[in-house]
């Protein structure tokens, strides 16, 4: 199967590279970055997520497109600039390859585009599935936007599949290793209130999720990419400490985080609690349904040579 990625020499996008290149899938990364490919089987070709170009002839011979592009979230401060980069490095990019994907002599298999829970907006003890509405908020406006661009692909006669991702955990990218550093130093402690609800999925179950989707041509729209058991902040951090043998005792304010990182902190002191409904129902086998091995999983790892210093 001929697979285009594109985000893929992201956190995500470059573990699952790996991956199906692995699986013996033919892989294509469009990427700003051309250089050295992580298997042999994986060719880079040149794109700058914002114009056409020789890339258009690889869609045109997919089987599958999954599109990660997308600045960080959580990287800095949602200044109105951050803002209209965090919009146009989702709404751009997109547009692009659906139109790329509209232009095909044939109809494209199945798309695969990247969203997050963000689109349910701030929430409280509601148990959200895929087909709860849309919420309020700015990362909810731009889910919902990013969104409405991948499926207008459903147009051109494609299957598409929108991955709502909670928080991604795994060394080397994502939140987990900022998380884990105060807690290293017996520092520890939940984001307040602590009652804000944590919806999270291990990279290992995100990886096979999206290949359980390209297996599985029942699955379109929205598949809510959680594990089965989302928890409390205070719950997550409570684990976090066992696992790492460390107390949890320090609570951070949430003004200060607010104050520090303006509507940024929210991600931190507001929530959603998510039900991953669809892939429970399609009989998707969760190899981390549960926080704590999950956990432990990640940081008991033989191999322990990505992990910062202080947590080895």
């Amino acid at each position: 199967m001929k697979i285009i990625v594109t985000g893929g020499t992201g956190f995500i996008g470059h573990a699952l590279v790996e991956e199906l290149a692995r699986q013996g899938h033919e892989v294509v990364v469009l990427s700003r970055k051309t250089g050295h490919a992580p298997q042999a089987s994986v060719r880079c070709v040149e794109w700058d997520a914002r114009s056409s170009g020789p890339w258009q002839s690889e869609v045109e011979s997919a089987d599958v497109v999954i599109n990660l592009t997308g600045a960080p979230i959580a990287e800095r401060r949602w200044t109105e600039a951050r803002k209209r980069l965090l919009t146009e490095s989702r709404i751009v990019s997109t547009r692009l390859l659906v139109d790329a994907v509209a232009a095909r002599s044939v109809p494209l298999p199945l798309l695969i585009s990247a969203s997050g829970i963000g689109y349910y907006g701030p929430s409280d003890d509601r148990l959200l599935d895929e087909r709860s509405p849309l919420g309020q908020g700015f990362l909810a406006e731009l889910s919902a936007a990013w969104e409405t661009e991948a499926l207008r692909a459903d147009q051109f006669g494609t299957r598409v599949v929108l991955l709502r991702a909670g928080m991604v955990l795994e060394l080397g990218g994502g939140a987990l290793p900022k998380m884990l550093w105060p807690f290293q130093l017996f520092a520890g402690g939940p984001v307040l209130p602590g009652t804000q609800w944590v919806s999270w999925i291990h990279r290992a179950d995100l990886l096979s999720l999206i290949q359980w989707a390209i297996a599985t041509p029942t699955v379109s729209g929205p598949v809510n990419a959680v594990a089965p058991e989302a928890v409390t902040m205070k719950t997550f951090c409570t684990t976090v400490g066992k696992v790492l043998h460390r107390p949890s005792w320090l609570p951070v304010p949430g003004f200060a985080l607010q104050l520090g990182l303006g509507e940024l902190g929210t991600l931190m002191t507001t929530g959603q609690r998510v039900d991953p409904a669809k892939a429970r129902a399609g009989g998707y086998p969760f190899h981390y349904p549960t926080l704590e091995p999950a956990l432990r999983a990640i940081v008991n790892k033989e191999d322990q040579t990505c992990l910062p210093s202080s947590t080895r």
